[in-house]
């Protein structure tokens, strides 16, 4: 049998737990920090599919989307709907704030 699944007293090895602000914390060396995945696995001391994982959950999360086979509930269900309201809503915003300069822009060429 392979030794890296099993010891020399044959018993099975566990995986290593992490726990979730570790996993955020790791994932964000990648999407705030600009760490590549290979880097932040290196300096966290995790696999790369490991982060990976962790980098696209939240992601995901960031974006309002839900992650599949987790289990959900009503509220957190209602906290990622209302995320991508806001994130709509600021989007429409910011589109309102550019059509608005530029009017403002038009009518000021119009009276010179």
């Amino acid at each position: 049998m392979p030794s890296y699944i099993y010891g020399d007293n044959m018993t099975k090895q566990t995986r290593p737990r992490f726990d979730p602000e570790f996993k955020v914390e790791a994932a964000q060396l990648v999407l705030d920090q600009g760490y590549s995945v290979k880097e932040a696995a290196q300096a966290m001391g995790v696999g790369l599919s490991t982060l990976d994982k962790w980098v696209r959950k939240l992601k995901n999360e960031r974006d309002g989307q839900l992650t599949p086979g987790n289990p959900i509930t009503p509220e957190q269900r209602e906290i990622a709907e209302l995320k991508k309201r806001i994130k709509q809503l600021e989007t429409e915003k910011d589109i309102l704030k550019k059509a608005s300069a530029l009017l403002m822009s038009d009518s000021m060429n119009g009276l010179r």
